[in-house]
């Protein structure tokens, strides 16, 4: 036999009533309050539309495809400046080369290479070719001086001149006054392929502390392979 379910007294159903009203005022509250962000969603969505304007998507030929932006290449080096400065580093001049057997017997210690005739020496020796460019090496130590020589010669050669001035000192100024630099300029100027002749300076170009030098023209070199 079922037990009857205990009548509710007035109290209890003025709770309930009040339980379920105030459940109804929340669901009620939270929609109205779902409808205002939505409102302001689509309120905010016409704003920008209205700032971008009409937009037209962009055609994609697959879904791969992908924006190449155009490399930059790199700054170009000229190759031939290249070889030249490499050529100036891996040269080595010689500091015991001996230039004597390669000078002409003569009061001035001159220098020709073979196949240049002794008229061009001896305008040389006269000081009749005009001196184009100049190095004073005086001074300096030993390899400080051979350096800066043969990066002269390099780029005198470069630049197509012919007759330069090399001043390598007296020595007055070197331990026992001897003139240890002028000796190894002879040697290292009979070294160099550039150098054609030599012969000591007239003396208002500086005589014995002086030389003047005559170069090859500059050549057209052979593409290489």
């Amino acid at each position: 036999m079922s037990k009857k379910p205990p009548k509710l007294s007035l109290g209890d159903l003025a709770g309930l009533r009040d339980t379920i009203a105030k459940e109804s005022a929340a669901r009620e509250a939270e929609r109205l309050a779902a409808a205002k962000r939505a409102a302001q969603a689509k309120r905010d969505a016409n704003v920008f539309r209205d700032s971008v304007g009409d937009i037209a998507p962009i055609a994609r030929k697959g879904a791969t495809d992908r924006v190449e932006h155009p490399r930059q290449p790199p700054e170009p080096v000229a190759r031939q400046t290249q070889e030249d400065e490499a050529a100036v580093l891996h040269e080595s001049l010689s500091d015991e080369f001996d230039p004597e057997a390669l000078l002409d017997t003569d009061d001035r210690l001159s220098y020709r290479r073979p196949g240049i005739s002794h008229d061009a020496l001896l305008k040389l020796q006269r000081g009749e070719w005009v001196v184009q460019a100049q190095i004073d090496l005086h001074g300096m130590r030993r390899d400080e001086a051979r350096e800066a020589l043969s990066a002269f010669l390099n780029d005198a050669v470069k630049r197509g001149l012919r007759c330069v001035r090399v001043i390598h000192g007296k020595g007055l100024g070197s331990v026992n006054r001897e003139p240890v630099l002028k000796d190894k300029v002879r040697g290292w100027l009979a070294q160099k392929d550039q150098v054609l002749a030599w012969a000591q300076a007239q003396r208002r170009d500086g005589g014995s502390g002086a030389l003047v030098v005559l170069l090859q023209g500059a050549q057209t070199r052979a593409p290489r392979g």
